[in-house]
């Protein structure tokens, strides 16, 4: 305890998410004295419903096609493959207690203390935390993070009631044999792939003429045309007018005059910052512009001894982003000298989607936006595998180049472990390594990889 500040804990974090629990270790490992508050589970939304489930029904789906395409190898099933969901769904289930178990472990092994509830801000150094019971405790500390992340939203339109979000998706009671998803971004790309890969019909509804925005077009384009041939059903400027029940599901009228009938549909329309509930009218603080909490490089809001991280501010939704600003938070306020701001520019991410995207860098528009003068070398092929699986998948890869200082600025892949991929590749973004770097990399054959390092001549300038 933090006594003689007069405050119970140096830090309370309130949210027990990647960033969250990241933070709440690394100040403690400090020496701070540190406590965490969480009303729901333990992981936040990556573990519990997010980045980990996702990924693994994106193994589910990818299983579908290995069977089609063994028989070209000369493996023969001795049936046809049946998918049963309740065993993925439970299995699912039985992994994420696992990893909240390792959660809190990792806190109790730090030295946190954990208060099960939900907190609400008193004041600038106190909140007010409600159990499961309904009994309050009023805590104290000098410094309190509040790493909430974000929630799902649905837009406004009759029948929307009956819309999932992503944090119901995954507990469905049975497979839905006919599934659509509205939504152009990362959520909406990857169910409208998972659930066409685990069987069911899939339906994908953006209002915009293209999905993935801010994403390279030639990407865009690519995953279009793949996503398109593995038989998702994209349906690009239509919007959802209305849904409404049915004995046998959803009726659902789109705003081009179609009519659809699926037995689920997914909103994947965007999260925003969960704070609602959190007092932040108590002490003065409002979300911005962009529907964020405004920080500085220290992550302190407006109210210095409050401060925000992850989801909540203006920085790339990505959990290892809030891992990072969760190491940084703890080296500024607990750690001595000041560390370097954390360069937002070069994060790398992937699309789990099928073919996976994988992306580091900027995209050819960002880059000839912002150099000017640019070399773009980019390769699609056929990749091995699929020469005797008889699949007609293909993967690009493009590396985009300052032309004047020759630095590799942007890489990006649609194709197999796509994200596996462009880990490796983003090291040498983020240390600004040459075309001629890549160029003296000797690459590893066969691989679908070695075409980073084997592409020699510009597509385009």
């Amino acid at each position: 305890m933090s006594e003689v500040a007069g405050y119970d804990y140096d830090l309370l974090v309130i949210g027990a998410g990647s960033g969250g629990v990241r933070a709440a270790r690394m100040s403690a490992a400090k020496g701070a004295s540190v406590a965490i508050v969480e009303d729901l589970y333990l992981g936040g939304t990556c573990v519990n419903v997010g980045c980990v489930p996702k990924k693994l029904y994106a193994y589910a789906s990818h299983f579908h096609s290995a069977f089609d395409d063994a028989s070209g190898f000369g493996w023969q099933l001795p049936g046809e493959a049946r998918f049963e969901w309740a065993t993925l769904r439970d299995n699912k289930t039985s992994e994420i207690k696992r990893l909240n178990g390792i959660y809190q472990r990792l806190l109790e092994t730090a030295g946190v203390n954990l208060y099960n509830g939900r907190a609400r801000l008193n004041s600038e150094h106190s909140v007010v935390i409600t159990d499961q019971q309904g009994d309050e405790q009023h805590v104290t500390a000098e410094r309190i993070l509040l790493a909430t992340g974000g929630w799902p939203w649905v837009p406004t339109f009759p029948g929307n009631e009956h819309a999932l979000t992503s944090n119901q998706i995954f507990d469905l009671e049975r497979l839905p044999e006919r599934f659509l998803v509205l939504g152009g971004g990362y959520i909406a790309v990857e169910f409208a792939s998972i659930f066409n890969g685990l069987g069911s019909n899939s339906h994908l509804i953006y209002r915009g003429d293209l999905f993935l925005k801010g994403f390279d077009n030639e990407v865009r384009e690519f995953t279009r045309q793949e996503m398109d041939r593995q038989g998702v059903h994209l349906h690009f400027d239509t919007n959802i007018e209305t849904i409404e029940k049915t004995d046998t599901g959803y009726q659902v009228a789109l705003s081009n005059g179609d009519t659809l009938e699926v037995d689920a549909v997914l909103a994947a329309t965007g999260r925003r910052a969960n704070v609602s509930g959190l007092g932040l009218e108590s002490v003065g603080l409002s979300l911005n512009e962009q529907g964020k909490l405004s920080v500085n490089e220290r992550f302190e809001t407006e109210v210095p001894s409050i401060l925000a991280l992850g989801d909540l501010i203006d920085t790339p939704e990505l959990t290892p982003v809030a891992i990072a600003e969760a190491m940084q938070l703890a080296d500024h306020h607990f750690g001595g000298p000041a560390p370097a701001p954390l360069d937002y520019t070069r994060v790398p991410t992937a699309v789990f989607c099928h073919p996976n995207i994988g992306t580091v860098g900027l995209s050819e528009e960002a880059a000839r936006e912002q150099f000017g003068a640019i070399r773009v070398y980019r390769t699609d092929f056929r990749a091995m595998k699929h020469t005797l699986s008889g699949s007609q998948e293909r993967t690009l890869m493009k590396l985009v180049v300052d032309d004047a200082t020759d630095v590799v600025v942007g890489a990006h892949m649609v194709g197999d472990d796509a994200g596996e991929v462009i880990q490796g590749i983003a090291i040498a973004v983020r240390a600004g390594l040459t075309k001629r770097d890549f160029d003296n990399t000797v690459g590893i054959h066969p691989t679908g990889a070695e075409e980073f390092v084997t592409m020699r001549t510009p597509s385009r300038r």
